[in-house]
């Protein structure tokens, strides 16, 4: 529901932001439905980019006036948020205010995967599901520029001329045999990582189409979350690899999310990265959203706008 309420001033160490633009994100669904605990009631959303309005006590490197974008703060949902200073990322002129909300938590959780777990290197083939979706539109033209042959999985013939525009050299539709296509499209090698956000459904297509050695990224549950996995499992399919990382602790501190930001918005300044926005709401519209987004019905980023 939207109500208006009143904001306090900012605190010491924070900034209040005036959204332009609202990031919507499959991790808002798990957040509204429960599968991520959160205390009661909350103001959903943990992305947005906007204009600083206001900053509180022992704030000095942020003023009025600049823009900025942050994401792993919850309460975007909003025309306005106060968040912490160090949170708030200064957004360069090459950079606009719906590309940053359509790119920042989906852009970093891409640098995490390339960069911090998967080190993607060139000629490293890997499998990229959900490559029509969010992250999928950053995940393979990055991959791509870091001269990766990219085969994507997609749910639909639509989405797959757009994961072909966004880099993949292959798509494989998630109704066939997407381990056997991996097979074939690898000459029977197998991919060294597989990418995937789909979780519960893709898990042991994701395994089974591993290298010896190969890497299971499972960093999403847009089906329901992953059932257990056995050590013995890993052994088997070749002594493989897993890991279900959450982008928040590979920007925990500061210096890292700069890090990370610093990246995110050098690709965007090369044109390695482009904000492809296939739907905008009204934030009013916001449950109307989430039924879109957990319905495969969107394509791209999604935005609210306040």
């Amino acid at each position: 529901v939207l109500e208006r309420v009143v904001l306090a001033e900012p605190a010491a160490g924070q900034v209040r932001v005036r959204h332009t633009a609202i990031g919507l994100n499959y991790i808002d669904t798990y957040v509204r439905a429960g599968l991520y605990p959160a205390p009661m009631p909350i103001t959903l959303g943990m992305e947005a980019a906007g204009i600083v309005e206001a900053v509180g006590e022992g704030v000095s490197a942020l003023k009025p006036g600049m823009r900025v974008a942050y994401q792993g703060v919850m309460g975007s949902y909003a025309s306005h948020a106060n968040i912490p200073a160090g949170r708030a990322l200064i957004l360069p002129d090459e950079v606009s205010d719906e590309t940053a909300a359509a790119l920042t938590l989906k852009g970093l959780t891409a640098w995490m995967l390339l960069f911090e777990i998967a080190r993607t290197a060139p000629g490293d083939e890997v499998l990229v599901w959900a490559a029509a979706g969010g992250v999928g539109a950053a995940l393979v033209p990055w991959a791509r520029a870091l001269g990766a042959r990219v085969i994507g999985v997609v749910s639909s013939a639509e989405k797959a001329a757009i994961a072909k525009g966004y880099g993949c050299n292959a798509v494989i539709l998630s109704s066939e045999d997407v381990a056997a296509r991996v097979r074939e499209l690898t000459e029977g090698r197998g991919v060294k990582t597989s990418f995937d956000g789909v979780g519960k459904t893709s898990a042991e297509a994701s395994l089974k189409s591993l290298m010896t050695r190969g890497l299971f990224i499972s960093f999403g549950n847009a089906s329901g979350p992953v059932d257990p996995i056995a050590p013995l499992r890993l052994s088997q399919g070749g002594s493989l690899f897993m890991t279900r990382p959450t982008l928040f602790h590979y920007t925990a501190t500061d210096a890292d999310l700069a890090r990370g930001a610093a990246a995110l918005f050098g690709a965007i300044a090369s044109d390695t990265l482009k904000a492809d926005i296939g739907q905008r709401f009204a934030l009013k519209d916001a449950a109307m959203a989430h039924s879109a987004l957990e319905a495969r019905r969107t394509v791209g980023a999604s935005l609210l706008l306040p």
